[in-house]
């Protein structure tokens, strides 16, 4: 399989998120937002961890009170990925959580209040180095946007987002990244693409409440994809009314899907059809299950017959073709060995886990030797 992508990406700013580079030529960020009680230590720290196992670069926190301040204290102390802390109306919570480490601010500078508040938190923001998000959303809209343009447009978006920057360039801090989120895709796609023609700094992306599980996905996967594909956009968040978790997922889905990033299993399967010599659909929820722990880049084929089945097969790390009697497994575009229906499952894992094994080994001698 081809593994650079075609895409040319936009040229922005690079910031850091904790140890994390966004924007520049650096890979495009993931990110997910916790949905459980910040004052709940433990229950945060716990999905922390488990969307950091899912592969997150950067998690966001709510943290609407200075109760939840103090937690986020001990969730920052806990956290093994950097934190953007969610911060709106109260500035003294932006300088709280920056005192207690905190790798990012999301603000909307027009909330925070008065001039002297917002240069507060900028000149602390400065201080300790932290960045700002500034995160226009076409739910929160300012009122006298809403009254000029009638109702949310792009156009409101970007003006909105310009007038955050302006605040920020005034006290000459250029530490930031942007966002301007709809629940439309139209919307947000056009926003997206006038804004990144007038500001240097990083976009981040995200089309806002897209929906369920599934509804959800498509929405995303069709307006990043839009975006991505235009080469904008320097970390991405799938908002999901689902386990954030699945947030992870589909956004590292989305990437690979474009080459834009290459972790864990990239599966090639057929939907399956009347000459499939194996359940498809079975073989493949079984390894998507059974293989999410394997962070290795690796393209793996499931085709159920001999039509498309060793041709797809040899374009792939390994793979897989339906044959009567046997199935061939092909391992770095050759036959290597056939395997019958009985225990396929079990074998195929075994052998998709020794390849990617073997290429994580390669991988690393080839990064000890750069």
């Amino acid at each position: 399989m081809k593994t650079e992508s075609p895409i040319v990406r936009r040229k922005s700013r690079q910031i850091m998120v904790g140890d994390v580079p966004v924007g520049g030529d650096a890979p495009i960020a993931v990110q997910s937002m916790t949905n459980t009680n910040t004052c709940d230590v433990q229950a945060t720290l716990e999905q922390i961890t488990a969307l950091q196992d899912a592969g997150a670069d950067i998690v966001r926190v709510s943290v609407p009170t200075m109760d939840a301040a103090e937690a986020f204290k001990e969730i920052k102390a806990g956290s093994g990925v950097p934190l953007v802390a969610d911060i709106h109306f109260d500035y003294k919570i932006a300088l709280k959580v920056a005192e207690y480490g905190v790798d990012c601010l999301r603000i909307n500078p027009g909330n925070i209040g008065r001039e002297d508040r917002i240069k507060a938190v900028i000149d602390c923001a400065r201080d300790k180095n932290i960045p700002i998000r500034i995160g226009v959303n076409a739910g929160s809209l300012e009122k006298d946007l809403q009254k000029k343009y009638g109702e949310p447009t792009p156009d409101a978006l970007v003006e909105s987002a310009l007038r955050h920057v302006e605040i920020l360039d005034k006290y000459n801090f250029s530490n930031f990244k942007v966002s301007l989120k709809a629940s439309d895709v139209f919307m947000t796609v056009a926003a997206y693409r006038k804004i990144s023609t007038l500001i240097e700094q990083p976009l981040h992306l995200g089309i806002t409440e897209a929906g369920g599980l599934r509804s959800g996905t498509v929405k995303s996967s069709v307006g990043l994809g839009m975006l991505l594909m235009d080469g904008i956009g320097d970390t991405i968040r799938i908002s999901l009314a689902a386990d954030p978790v699945e947030e992870i997922k589909v956004g590292f889905d989305i990437l690979k899907s474009l080459r834009l990033r290459s972790k864990g299993i990239n599966f090639i399967a057929c939907p399956s059809c009347s000459r499939q010599n194996f359940d498809v659909i079975q073989t493949m929820n079984a390894l998507e299950s059974r293989l999410e722990d394997i962070s290795t880049p690796l393209d793996v084929a499931i085709i159920g017959c001999v039509v498309n089945g060793p041709g797809e097969a040899r374009e792939a790390d390994i793979g897989l073709a339906g044959g009567t009697p046997n199935n061939l497994v092909y391992v770095n575009g050759k036959p290597h060995h056939k395997l019958d229906n009985e225990s396929l499952v079990q074998k195929l894992e075994s052998a998709i886990r020794e390849k990617a094994r073997i290429k994580q080994e390669e991988l690393e001698q080839l990064i000890a030797k750069a």
